[in-house]
């Protein structure tokens, strides 16, 4: 029993050492030298740890990281499953870490931990190892992440440390300062509850306030407005009257909002750009995996998609990311989940206007490990992010 307590104190430090950055962030309370110190340890204890902490390790994390997705299922009318998707969570990467538990040798377990940093579970990707340096003097290259694993994966004690000089190779002191777009843009953060937002009730006010946001960036001479995803809480197109007066604004400012988008009996989540009287849509190339659409066979995917989710995962994918100038200035586009995807982030890419809906998931730590991702990517691939949400962290991401 003793043991087992041991095995389980030893798993929840672990645990506690890869999540404290997202915490720390949350609280106000971010700091470069302890997120690195803290990210390092986390990752020695993975390669040296026992078996059974492993294994407990990988349930912490799946629940420190991700207890909050089930929040949105209270929406759709199953709230009930809540408890059992973080159960879930849990589980799931008890049993992503668990593959280290197969050896002992920590040179292997680094070689599999180092593999498991390119798998996406049910293409969900918001487990991002290398995330844990993100706010840290450690860089975040993949091949950072080998040469660390590498140096941790020997007992330091026995070679008297020495291997930690190779760290020298991974750091990341001084991280380049963020390029801005020339354009003044109003990056608009709304506070609409999930239960309210799309009702009848509510969308007169969702529409005042959209005109007076816009009224008042015309009057403050900014170039551009965004609106959170989903601001418009309906097919947007399928309002002439309501999308002319837009247009007829837009002739003033730039005005990108999110809405949905409906042809040929087909859906999608849909940013609209609107500018001097005309209008253009970029559809969502990465969906939401259970929330968007369902990963699984057509069977499966019907049967939880009808059972659970009330019909409503059925949007459909644009066939690539979309890009869009604004003055002259290229953007690419990206709806909540897309802005922490890899696939955003290539080819030729500057800036990244955003857009999210963190109402599903409030109140919890989910829009901090968004922003965090975000900040991830953007500093990964040298891109600026300007990420307009509804409940939380509207701003400029770098």
């Amino acid at each position: 029993m003793k043991k087992n307590l041991k095995h389980i104190f030893v798993a929840l430090l672990t645990a506690l050492f890869f999540s404290a950055f997202i915490y720390f962030e949350y609280f106000g309370l971010t700091n470069r030298l302890v997120n690195s110190i803290f990210g390092l340890l986390s990752l020695y204890m993975l390669l040296h740890v026992s078996k059974k902490s492993v294994l407990f390790a990988g349930f912490f994390i799946g629940i420190f990281w991700f207890y909050w997705v089930g929040y949105s299922f209270k929406y759709t009318g199953v709230g009930y499953l809540s408890p059992f998707v973080t159960l879930g969570f849990g589980i799931i990467y008890m049993l992503f870490f668990g593959v280290l538990a197969f050896f002992n040798n920590p040179f292997l377990r680094a070689t599999i931990l180092f593999a498991l940093s390119f798998v996406e579970l049910f293409n969900f990707n918001w487990l991002q190892i290398q995330a844990i340096f993100t706010d840290s003097y450690i860089g975040l290259h993949s091949w950072q992440l080998a040469l660390i694993l590498f140096v941790l994966a020997f007992n330091l004690k026995k070679f008297y440390f020495l291997p930690l000089l190779l760290l020298v190779f991974t750091l990341n002191i001084n991280p380049p300062q963020p390029k801005k777009a020339p354009l003044n843009i109003k990056l608009v953060q709304t506070d609409i509850k999930q239960n309210i937002k799309w009702s009848r009730e509510e969308l007169p006010k969702t529409i005042k306030l959209g005109f007076n946001e816009i009224n008042k960036a015309i009057k403050q001479n900014y170039d551009v407005i965004v609106f959170p995803e989903s601001f418009y809480p309906f097919y947007m197109n399928k309002h002439p009257r309501f999308l002319e007066k837009l247009l007829q604004l837009s002739k003033y400012i730039t005005i990108i909002t999110g809405s949905l988008y409906s042809k040929n009996h087909n859906h999608y989540n849909v940013s609209y750009i609107l500018e001097n009287g005309k209008y253009s849509i970029a559809k969502k190339f990465v969906l939401v995996p259970f929330g968007e659409y369902v990963p699984l066979p057509k069977f499966a995917r019907d049967y939880i998609n009808n059972t659970f989710f009330a019909g409503q995962a059925d949007f459909k994918p644009a066939n690539k990311p979309t890009d869009f100038y604004i003055k002259g200035v290229k953007f690419r586009n990206a709806i909540c989940y897309e802005a922490t995807s890899k696939e955003i982030y290539k080819g030729d890419v500057k800036f990244v206007i955003a857009m999210s809906n963190n109402a599903w998931f409030a109140p919890s730590i989910e829009p901090t490990l968004q922003k965090i991702l975000m900040r991830y990517y953007g500093r990964k691939n040298n891109v600026t992010i300007y990420h307009s949400a509804n409940y939380k962290f509207s701003g400029v991401v770098f």
